[in-house]
């Protein structure tokens, strides 16, 4: 029992539960700021659920995921496919209605992802030449695809760092992985004209941004807000502030508070050393999980360690970078911060599996049974 403790991944646990929190007392922010709502209670459910998902990721080995991960990718090809035949919600087919809750594939489909890429990555070395680079970059760009048409853009942005880094990992030439990049940078207008009018405007909207004055009344409306929201926290925040900085309520209306924007109300209530805090945390999970990948010997697992690494660090310096206007937005959450279950159960997930990981960073030896005549 002792052993386990001091195996036990708390590097990883610690600043995620912090980080849970982080997200409920900014629900609560939103509640106080725009009138008392349900979801406060509903993430507090989620959460009861989804650490102790995490902590039961931890008690049996990683290991014979290896043999379901490609299934469990062609799965979620089927999911994803499902949801575009699903019924529009604000515009977007991303959710699968189970009756209770509504289910968004792409979330788990991610990580599905993660561990059949792992799973073909492991014993190869095709994937050091040109040619060899071919099966990963299909096995991306099909859920790629699929999510970009729900339409979000977002967690589709996620899929080609985490397949580079795991390539990277894999032995892939960086000379080789430069030359797709710049493919991929001339193959930009071709993506440009596959967007919908209402994605090019939020692109548009990131070259016309204004700081300050009359908030727009169509485009750039929700980046001019979330950054006002996030300046009216200041240095340390409203939450040790004696009166409102700004008498005018509508200073802090802002669409989406609760799920994309959590990270402007996180800012509001504890101001720049909050948001330098909330960043530390993510900081020391991604530091965990680098050398968790560094000490696992087995294929596997350091692959899916890096993979995993990848998603939690690029999906919250996309939502911060579209918070402050340095890239679009578009409209993906905070990693355990933002509403919602089915993005807080897949984030415990992977770092439940990224815990059981650093648990077993050896191989495994299986002692085979000799049978005499």
């Amino acid at each position: 029992m002792r052993s386990v403790w001091k195996t036990f991944p708390w590097g990883i646990l610690i600043p995620a539960c912090l980080l849970c929190l982080l997200g409920l007392l900014g629900l609560q922010r939103a509640d106080e700021l725009y009138g008392v709502s349900r979801l406060f209670q509903k993430q507090l459910i989620w959460m009861a659920i989804a650490i102790p998902v995490m902590l039961l990721m931890t008690v049996v080995s990683y290991r014979p995921l290896k043999q379901i991960s490609p299934w469990l990718y062609v799965l979620h090809l089927v999911l994803l496919s499902v949801v575009l035949f699903m019924p529009a919600v604000n515009g977007s087919r991303r959710w699968i209605p189970l009756g209770v809750i509504d289910y968004q594939p792409s979330e788990t489909a991610r990580l599905a992802f993660i561990m059949a890429l792992g799973w073909y990555l492991m014993y190869r070395r095709s994937q050091k030449t040109l040619l060899g680079f071919l099966p990963p970059f299909l096995m991306t760009l099909i859920p790629l695809f699929l999510i970009f048409r729900e339409p979000d853009l977002g967690t589709a942005m996620l899929f080609l760092p985490i397949l580079f880094a795991m390539l990277l990992v894999a032995g892939a030439k960086t000379s080789h992985l430069l030359g797709v990049i710049v493919v991929g940078v001339c193959l930009l207008p071709v993506l440009w004209l596959q967007m919908n009018a209402e994605q090019k405007s939020r692109v548009t909207t990131l070259f016309q941004q204004q700081d300050g004055g009359i908030a727009p009344e169509t485009d750039g409306y929700h980046l001019h807000q979330s950054k006002q929201v996030l300046a009216l926290g200041g240095l340390g925040g409203s939450f040790f502030a004696e009166e409102p900085v700004i008498d005018d309520v509508t200073a802090w209306a802002l669409p989406a508070a609760r799920t994309d924007f959590i990270l402007c109300l996180i800012g509001e209530r504890f101001g720049v050393l909050g948001i330098l805090c909330l960043f530390l945390l993510y900081a020391l999970i991604v530091g965990s999980g680098l050398r968790v990948a560094l000490r696992t010997r087995e294929p596997f697992g350091r692959l899916v360690s890096v993979g995993i690494v990848t998603m939690i660090a690029t999906q919250a310096l996309i939502n911060a970078a579209m918070t402050v206007g340095l890239m679009p937005i578009t409209g993906i959450t905070l990693p355990l911060c933002s509403y919602g279950g089915s993005s807080l159960l897949s984030t415990s997930l992977a770092l439940g599996l990224l815990m059981n990981i650093a648990m077993r960073p050896g191989y495994e030896v299986v002692q085979r049974q000799v049978w005499e005549d």
